[in-house]
C-alpha cells in the first residue's frame, strides 16, 4: 500500500515541534506527503506558549492546545487558564495520569488533571488525555468531574477492554504509530471496535516513529504510513480513512474545513 497520494488529505492530530525543529521544513516535507494541518500540544506553560506562537505563525497549518503533561505536575498549572482565555486554543492538554516514569507524585496529577478538566467545561474546549498504566484512575476522574462532550485519549494504547470504556463514554480514540509495531495486536483489536467517525490520527513526533522507519525521529511526514495500516486493518480503502480522520479532526477541535 502506498504511503502517501495527491488525492490524500491528512491532519496529525498530535505533534510536538522541539525547539530546535525547523518548522517550515517539516511542514514542506509533511505537504508532499498529503498532510496539510497540524494539532501541536501543549506539555507546560512554555510550551503552550510555543505552540500558540506557531500557531499564529502558520494559521492556516498549525493550531495550538495548551496543557500540562502528568510528568510536569509537580509544576502545577500556573498560567495555563490565562493563556486558554485569551483564545486561539483549540483544546485543553495534553493532561491526564502518567504511573509509568512517574516524574510527578500521583497526588499532584490527580490535582492538576481536575483543574484542567474545569478548563474544559470553562472554556467550553475539548480535552487531550494522556494516560499510561492508570486507566481506572483516569476514569474515575473522567467520571467524577463529568467527562467534556469532546474528549480525545491520545496515543491510546489501550486494549478492547479501556476501548470501550473509552468509547461508552463518547471519547475519540487517537491512533499512533504504535499500531504498525509488531507487539501491538491488543491496540490493534481496540482499533478493530473503534467506530470509524471517532478515529484520528497522530504522530506523536517527535516520538513513536512507524513502521518501517523506526530508528529515525519521527516527523509528521510519517503519518500517512499510520493510516496506511490503519486502513489495512480496518479492510477498507486508504482514502476512506484519511477522509474519516480529516472530517473527525475538524469536527473535534471546531476547524475551519477549507
Amino acid at each position: 500500500m502506498s504511503a502517501s497520494s495527491s488525492e490524500l488529505k491528512w491532519v496529525d492530530n498530535h505533534c510536538h515541534f522541539e525547539e530546535s525543529d525547523e518548522v517550515s521544513l517539516d511542514l514542506q516535507e509533511a505537504a508532499i506527503e498529503g498532510v496539510e494541518k497540524f494539532i501541536v500540544v501543549g506539555t507546560d506553560l512554555e510550551t503552550s506558549l510555543k505552540a500558540k506562537e506557531l500557531s499564529q505563525i502558520f494559521p492556516e497549518k498549525i493550531f495550538a492546545t495548551a496543557g500540562i503533561h502528568p510528568h510536569e505536575a509537580i509544576h502545577g498549572t500556573h498560567g495555563i487558564e490565562a493563556l486558554l482565555s485569551e483564545g486561539q486554543i483549540v483544546a485543553v492538554g495534553e493532561c491526564g495520569f502518567d504511573f509509568y516514569y512517574d516524574h510527578s507524585p500521583h497526588e499532584e496529577q490527580e490535582k492538576v488533571f481536575r483543574e484542567q478538566i474545569t478548563y474544559a467545561h470553562k472554556f467550553d474546549l475539548p480535552l487531550v488525555i494522556h494516560t499510561r498504566e492508570a486507566w481506572n484512575e483516569t476514569f474515575k476522574v473522567l467520571d467524577e468531574m463529568e467527562m467534556p462532550s469532546k474528549t480525545v485519549f491520545h496515543c491510546f494504547t489501550g486494549g478492547p477492554y479501556e476501548a470501550e470504556l473509552a468509547l461508552e463514554r463518547g471519547a475519540y480514540l487517537s491512533f499512533s504509530g504504535i499500531v504498525t509495531f509488531k507487539n501491538a495486536d491488543p491496540l490493534r483489536e481496540a482499533l478493530r471496535m473503534t467506530p470509524i467517525e471517532r478515529i484520528m490520527i497522530e504522530t506523536d513526533s517527535p516520538y513513536l516513529t512507524p513502521e518501517p522507519n523506526r530508528g529515525k525521529r519521527n516527523r509528521p511526514k510519517f503519518l500517512p504510513y499510520i493510516g496506511g495500516r490503519i486502513a489495512e486493518e480496518l479492510d477498507t480503502e486508504l482514502k476512506t480513512i484519511s477522509d474519516a480522520a480529516w472530517s473527525n479532526t475538524h469536527r473535534f477541535y471546531a476547524l475551519d474545513r477549507k
